[in-house]
């Protein structure tokens, strides 16, 4: 098999099977698996948090402790991400699942007498936040050091459903654990869990030493830019000068605004509006939705990959398909009041959402150096996390609480749909600029 160069912790270069950029989503796919259980298990129990024998806590008091974790998420992004640019991608990944699964054991601390209560509760949301925020940077960095343009969007979408595997495993056992042991138990589990999952994963990550992307212009004879840190004033004056960076940003505010409603507030909804038990809400709001998404990523993945070979905005034209046919399956799950219609519309959103979720970081590589991803994917996470994240819990909390759950889901359809219209203006604007899928980036 032909070997690939990387690097291992003493910075000394080593050989490595080509198949190990696949091995690295597999060990990759479990840590990203217990970063979304973990942010998913509140969600889960929030409907027990509601009892004034637990806490009593409003709908938007809920919304707030959704909101926590992403106001610190977005804040420390940007920062997170210009680390990842600076030190080994392992040491961010691995340091970062060891910091927020204590976090996560930490905050059954909320369920004694002296941190019993909302605020508390918030500030272990908040720094499980920025024990997080240092994954995805990093974990997509490393992936796309691995994978080049021909398979870069298939990675990170088989990467992507351990997303969707994590929120049903969050949404489910946290469901389940708390109604029998406490709303507090869950995090527990999942905690040890991610600290036990570090120790084992350490030694297979391997950091690499060269970018597929700077190997693959080589084959071809195309020029290679030298690698280099690039300071942030001069980052931001490329993405500023770079109208396909600031669309594609819009579209992930949008996305992510969505992704929130539909990762904190269903479960509850599907308890509300149709009378189901916690656990079988949890599994429900779960279950249909990712794995429709499970199936839709990898799918958005390969329909990536080939369009780009045509196109350098074809993972855009994928996202654009993908939230298009999100919006109206939204509008659906608002306003039936049949469980089969229910079902079909949360297929069709996670399906769709797939589509776009597999090419989030994906497309906005394609316009940005290697060297540079890192602070890149930080910044989306910002835009994403901070306009759309911390804004969705609070604003959806308020929108049922007023004029009723149905109209408050359905209300976020609307957004896809600007979200459509960005990254149409991203995919144009790519196009413009260099219409040659093979040219330099």
């Amino acid at each position: 098999m032909k070997p690939i160069t990387t690097t291992c912790p003493n910075d000394v270069a080593t050989a490595v099977s080509s198949r190990y950029k696949w091995y690295l989503v597999a060990i990759l796919w479990w840590i990203s698996f217990f970063n979304y259980a973990d942010r998913q298990a509140l969600s889960a129990v929030s409907k027990l948090l509601e009892s004034p024998t637990v806490m009593g806590l409003s709908k938007i008091e809920l919304g707030a402790l959704g909101s926590a974790f992403a106001w610190t998420y977005g804040l420390c992004s940007p920062l997170a991400g210009h680390v990842v640019d600076r030190v080994r991608r392992k040491t961010a990944i691995l340091s970062g699942l060891h910091v927020w699964s204590l976090i996560c054991m930490a905050t059954a601390l909320c369920a004694t007498a002296p941190l019993r209560g909302f605020w508390p509760l918030f500030v272990f949301r908040a720094a499980e936040g920025l024990g997080e925020t240092f994954y995805y940077p990093a974990s997509t960095s490393m992936l796309s050091a691995y994978h080049g343009k021909a398979t870069r969007s298939r990675a990170l979408g088989f990467h992507q459903t351990s997303v969707y595997v994590g929120t049903i495993g969050g949404g489910f056992f946290a469901a389940f654990i708390g109604e029998r042991y406490g709303w507090w138990s869950s995090f527990v589990v999942f905690g040890s869990a991610g600290l036990l999952l570090g120790l084992v994963v350490s030694r297979w990550v391997i950091e690499p030493v060269v970018n597929a992307d700077d190997l693959e212009a080589q084959k071809a004879g195309e020029p290679v830019a030298a690698t280099r840190r690039v300071p942030m004033r001069e980052f931001l004056q490329r993405v500023g000068s770079s109208p396909p960076i600031l669309f594609l940003m819009a579209a992930f505010l949008c996305a992510n605004y969505v992704a929130m409603v539909l990762l904190f507030w269903i479960t509850n909804f599907v308890a509300t509006d149709f009378g189901f038990s916690l656990a079988l809400a949890g599994l429900t709001a779960t279950v249909f939705p990712q794995v429709a998404s499970m199936v839709g990523a990898p799918v958005g993945g390969w329909l990536a990959d080939l369009l780009r070979k045509r196109t350098r905005a074809g993972r855009m034209l994928v996202q654009a398909l993908g939230v298009l046919g999100a919006a109206p399956a939204v509008v659906l799950c608002g306003q039936t009041n049949r469980v089969p219609l229910l079902i079909v519309a949360l297929l069709a959103w996670g399906f769709f959402k797939g589509l776009y979720d597999a090419n989030i970081f994906a497309s906005v590589f394609d316009v940005i150096r290697p060297e540079a991803r890192g602070t890149a994917a930080g910044f989306m996470n910002m835009v994403g996390w901070l306009g759309g994240g911390a804004t969705a819990p609070v604003v959806i909390g308020y929108l049922a609480e007023h004029y009723g759950f149905g109209l408050a889901i359905s209300s976020a359809a609307l957004v896809y749909v600007a979200a459509a219209v960005f990254l149409g203006a991203a995919g144009l604007a790519v196009a413009r600029q260099d219409p040659c899928p093979s040219g330099a980036q």
